[in-house]
C-alpha cells in the first residue's frame, strides 16, 4: 500500500514525484527477474511441471518529507501561487465573483493658488450628503473607498452644526460666518471656515407638497439593500405628510407605471398598500420612468408650493435612452417648469454613484445615500424640512484674497461645484439650492504672508506690489479676505448679493481656541483628505482626526458624531 501524499502537495503531486514512480516500476520488474533466475538446480520433474509461484514485489516505502526537503527549492512559488519552472494550463481554483461596475466621477483635489496670481475662487453651494453615507457603507464592511467616492465637501456637510441662524427681521433667507484658526497637520497655515444657516422652518408652516416617488424596480433592485430599504425608507416619509400634501407613485423596470396617482397625504393606508405592491423584476428604462414621472408631476402641480420628483434606484440603466448627457438635458430642461429632482440612492456592486449626483445637482435637488434605514430616516424625518423645502435657489460663492496677508490658498473639496469667475455674476448659471434650517461648510487652507508657498513665483512678471489707495496707505490692510455671495429668491430669476469682509488677525489662532463645531469640521476634513490619500495633510492621520473629533463631539442629538468617531477608529485599521 502506497502511503497517501500529504495534502499540501496533491496539486503538485504529478511533476514532483514521476521520477519516483520511474525508478519504482524498474526495480518491481528487476525483482521479478531475479526471482526466475535464482530457482533452484535440484528441483524434481514435478517441482519443474508445478506452475510457478506468484511473485509479489513489496514497494519501496515512500520517501519521508526529510528525504523529499532537499527538493524544496524547485516546490518556489512565485507572486501568482504558481511554482516556478513548471507550466500548466491552470493554478489553485478561484471562486468567481461578481463584477464591481459601480461609477464614480473622477477628479483631482484643489491645487493651491498663489494669490498674486490668481486672488479669486468661486463656487456653488453643496448641500448632498451622499458621499458620507456611502463612505460609511464600505468602512462598515471592512474596506477603505475608493478615492473618488470620497468628497470632503459632502463628508463635512453631513453632519448639522449650531450655526447661529438669521435674526429676527433680517430680510435675507440666512446667515454667514467666517472663522480662521491653524490647520492641524500644518500649525503655520491657516483653516478660514465660511459657514452658511438657512432660517428654519417648522413643517406645519411649509407650503402644500406635491411629491412624485419614482422607483426603479428592475431586477437589479430585488436584493434587500435595494428595492425592500425602498419601501421601507419612503413610509418614513408618507407618514410626514399632511392631508394638503400629495404623493403620487410612479415605477419603471423594463416599462413604466403609474401605480398611484396623485392621493392625499392623509390616505396614508393607501399609500404605503400601493409601496407594499412594489416588487422588482426585468430591465431598466429609467428615461421613460423619469419623463413620466414629470408628466406625473406637472398633472398635480401645486402653484406656489413644493413639487418634486424623488427618485429613488441604484443607477443601473440599461433600457432606451442611457447615455448621462442625453438624461441630464432632460431633467435640466424640466427644471424650468419648477420641479425639482432629488435622488436617493441604493445598492453596491452595479451602483451609478456619478449619475445619481449629477442628475440632482442639475435638478435643482439633493443627492442622498441610503445604506441604512436609519439613514433614511435622517434623510426624510429629522431633516424632512430641509431636503423638500428650498429657502435659497442658485447660492454661489466668492472668496478673493488679500496678497497683502495671504500667500496662498486652497479649498478643500467643491471640485465639482467651481465656478468660474464670471459665472458668479451671470443668473443664467444654476448653482446649488439651500434648504430650511440647512447648513452648508467651506473650509480654506491659507497659507500666511511671509510663510513659504508651494508654488513658485513666476518669472517674467511684475514684482507683487500691493494695492495702493490715492492717498498712499495700503489699502484694506487689515482683512485677510473679501467674500461675496449671490442667491435667489425661490421661484425669482434675478440675484442678491451680499458681501463682507473677513479681518486680519494679529495672530493666527490656535485650533484648540476654535469652537466645537470647528474643530469637528476639521477633523471630518482631515479624514476625507486622509481618504483620498492627499499629498497636502502631510503625516496626519485618522488617529489625529479622531482626537480631534472626540474633544470637540458638542450637540450630537442623534448620535452621528459618537458613529464617525467609530468609523474613524475602524478606518484606521484597515489596510489601503
Amino acid at each position: 500500500m502506497i502511503t497517501p501524499v500529504p495534502d499540501c502537495l496533491q496539486p503538485y503531486s504529478p511533476p514532483v514525484f514521476a521520477p519516483l514512480l520511474s525508478s519504482l516500476a524498474v526495480l518491481l520488474a528487476s525483482v521479478a527477474l531475479l526471482a526466475c533466475t535464482h530457482a533452484p538446480e535440484q528441483s524434481s520433474v514435478a517441482e519443474r511441471m508445478a506452475p510457478a509461484p506468484v511473485v509479489v514485489a513489496v514497494p519501496p516505502p515512500m520517501p519521508s518529507m526529510a528525504q523529499i526537503a532537499p527538493m524544496a527549492p524547485r516546490l518556489a512559488v512565485d507572486g501568482s501561487s504558481r511554482i516556478k519552472g513548471l507550466s500548466y494550463e491552470s493554478s489553485a481554483y478561484t471562486p468567481s465573483q461578481p463584477a464591481n461596475t459601480a461609477k464614480y466621477q473622477e477628479f483631482a483635489d484643489n491645487p493651491w493658488k498663489r494669490v498674486a496670481e490668481e486672488p479669486l475662487s468661486t463656487f456653488s453651494a453643496d448641500v448632498d450628503t451622499g458621499s458620507y453615507a456611502n463612505v460609511r457603507r464600505f468602512i462598515n464592511r471592512g474596506q477603505l473607498p475608493p478615492r473618488d467616492a470620497v468628497r470632503a465637501e459632502e463628508m463635512v456637510n453631513y453632519f448639522g452644526y449650531d450655526y447661529a441662524g438669521p435674526k429676527a427681521g433680517d430680510t435675507q433667507p440666512f446667515s454667514i460666518h467666517a472663522q480662521l484658526a491653524a490647520a492641524p497637520w500644518k500649525h503655520e497655515h491657516g483653516l478660514l471656515r465660511i459657514a452658511i444657516k438657512g432660517k428654519d422652518v417648522a413643517k406645519e408652516s411649509l407650503p402644500a407638497a406635491n411629491l412624485v416617488f419614482l422607483v426603479d424596480v428592475s431586477g437589479s433592485m430585488s436584493p434587500e439593500d435595494r428595492l425592500p430599504l425602498v419601501k421601507s425608507a419612503l413610509k418614513l416619509l408618507v407618514a410626514q405628510m399632511r392631508p394638503i400634501d400629495r404623493v403620487s407613485l410612479v415605477t419603471y423596470a423594463s416599462g413604466t407605471s403609474v401605480v398611484l396617482p396623485a392621493t392625499a397625504g392623509s390616505e396614508k393606508e393607501k399609500i404605503n398598500n400601493a409601496i407594499d405592491r412594489l416588487v422588482a423584476s426585468g430591465s431598466t428604462a429609467g428615461e421613460a420612468g423619469i419623463r413620466l414621472a414629470y408628466a406625473q408631476a406637472r398633472e398635480a402641480h401645486i402653484k406656489g408650493g413644493i413639487n418634486r420628483v424623488l427618485l429613488a434606484t441604484d443607477g443601473d440603466l440599461n433600457v432606451g435612452v442611457t447615455d448621462p448627457k442625453q438624461l441630464k438635458t432632460l431633467v435640466e430642461a424640466e427644471r424650468k417648469s419648477g420641479t425639482g429632482f432629488s435622488t436617493l440612492g441604493v445598492g453596491d456592486s452595479n451602483y451609478n454613484e456619478a449619475l445619481m449626483k449629477q442628475l440632482a445637482d442639475i435638478g435643482d435637488g439633493s443627492y442622498h445615500y441610503l445604506d441604512t434605514l436609519q439613514e433614511a430616516h435622517k434623510v426624510l424625518v429629522n431633516e424632512f424640512t430641509s431636503t423638500l423645502a428650498v429657502i435659497a435657489q442658485d447660492l454661489k460663492l466668492q472668496v478673493e484674497f488679500n496678497p497683502a496677508n495671504v500667500n496662498e490658498y486652497r479649498l478643500i473639496g467643491y471640485e465639482l461645484r467651481a465656478l468660474t469667475r464670471e459665472q458668479f455674476n451671470d443668473d443664467k448659471v444654476d448653482a446649488g439650492d439651500v434648504g430650511a434650517g440647512h447648513t452648508v461648510t467651506a473650509l480654506y487652507e491659507v497659507i500666511p504672508k511671509g510663510v513659504a508657498g508651494k508654488v513658485d513665483a513666476l518669472r517674467y512678471q511684475n514684482k507683487e506690489k500691493p494695492a495702493v489707495t490715492p492717498a498712499g496707505n495700503v489699502a484694506n490692510a487689515g482683512e485677510l479676505a473679501w467674500i461675496k455671495v449671490r442667491y435667489k429668491d425661490p421661484g425669482s430669476s434675478t440675484s442678491k448679493l451680499i458681501a463682507f469682509a473677513v479681518k486680519q488677525p494679529a495672530r493666527l489662532p490656535a485650533l484648540d481656541k476654535a469652537d466645537s463645531d470647528f474643530r469637528f469640521a476639521t477633523a471630518v476634513a482631515g479624514w476625507a483628505q486622509w481618504l483620498r490619500g492627499s499629498s497636502m495633510i502631510d503625516n496626519f492621520s485618522a488617529n489625529d482626526a479622531v482626537a480631534i473629533a472626540r474633544e470637540a463631539r458638542g450637540n450630537d442629538r442623534y448620535g452621528h458624531r459618537a458613529e464617525f468617531l467609530r468609523l474613524v477608529e475602524l478606518s484606521a485599521t484597515l489596510k489601503r
